[in-house]
C-alpha cells in the first residue's frame, strides 16, 4: 500500500468529537482547542502533550470534525502508522487547511523525519492553515535535533493534558453510555469501576462489550447482568 493510500484511508471516529469529550480534568484544554478551531488568529502550531490515555488522539480528531463541519479540509495522521513509508509520505499534507499529526514525538532523534516535519511546518504556516501535533512530553523536553523544529514547537500554543481521576473516569463511562442510549445506575458504574482496567479506552472497550450484549438479551444494564457478561 502507497503512502498516499494510507492518508485517503485515514478515518476520523464518528464519536471522536468535542461534545464527547467528557471528564473535568481536561476541559479547559478542550475548550482553549476548540476556541483556537473556530479562530486561528494566525496561530501557527497547536501542541497537546500528555500521557497515553489522556485524549490526545480524541482531540485531534476533533479538530478534523470541526474543521469540516466548517467546509475546511482536514486530515489526522498517526505518525507511528506512517513511519514505515518513511517521511515522503508527508508530502502533500499542506494542501489541507488543517493538519493534525498525533504521536509526533517519535520523530525526536530520526534527522529525515525532523525536517521533513520542519519543511511541513513551513508550508502550513505560509498557507494560513493550522497545525495541530500530538506529543508524550513537552517539546522541549524531547530529543529533537534540528534546533529549528524543537523552537517552533516549543513556541506553540501548548495544552497540557492531564491523568485522568477516577471520578473523571466514572463520569465518562456514565455519559458515554447515556449516549448510546444505556440505562446506567451509577451503583452500576460503580461496581463497573471497581472491577474494570484503569485504562479509559480499556474501560470503553468494555462498554462495547455490554452494549452489544445488552441489545441481544434486550436486558438492562444490572450489576447481576454485567456480572455474567463479563465473567466477574
Amino acid at each position: 500500500m502507497k503512502a498516499s493510500q494510507l492518508v485517503l484511508g485515514v478515518k476520523l471516529r464518528d464519536d471522536a468529537r468535542f461534545d464527547n469529550f467528557h471528564g473535568d480534568r481536561n476541559r479547559a484544554s478542550a475548550e482553549r482547542l476548540f476556541l483556537v478551531c473556530q479562530n486561528p488568529g494566525g496561530l501557527p502550531v497547536v501542541v497537546v502533550c500528555g500521557d497515553a490515555d489522556t485524549g490526545k488522539s480524541h482531540l485531534l480528531q476533533a479538530v478534523c470534525h470541526e474543521a469540516e463541519r466548517a467546509s475546511k479540509t482536514a486530515v489526522c495522521i498517526s505518525i507511528e502508522e506512517l513511519m514505515r513509508f518513511g517521511p515522503e509520505a508527508l508530502a502533500g499534507l499542506d494542501n489541507h487547511d488543517v493538519v493534525c499529526l498525533d504521536d509526533l514525538d517519535l520523530v525526536a532523534g530520526k534527522p529525515d523525519w525532523e525536517e521533513a516535519i520542519f519543511h511541513l511546518y513551513n508550508r502550513v504556516l505560509d498557507q494560513q492553515g493550522l497545525l495541530v501535533v500530538s506529543m508524550s512530553e513537552v517539546p522541549a523536553s524531547l530529543p529533537f535535533g534540528l534546533a529549528d523544529l524543537g523552537s517552533r514547537l516549543a513556541h506553540g500554543l501548548l495544552l497540557q493534558l492531564g491523568v485522568y481521576r477516577d471520578q473523571d473516569r466514572w463520569r465518562i463511562l456514565l455519559a458515554r453510555a447515556e449516549q448510546r442510549g444505556l440505562v446506567m445506575s451509577d451503583d452500576v458504574a460503580t461496581f463497573i469501576m471497581r472491577r474494570a482496567p484503569r485504562r479509559l479506552g480499556d474501560l470503553l472497550g468494555l462498554l462495547d462489550t455490554l452494549d452489544e450484549n445488552s441489545l441481544q438479551a434486550q436486558r438492562r444494564l444490572t450489576i447481576p447482568f454485567v456480572k455474567t457478561v463479563m465473567g466477574w
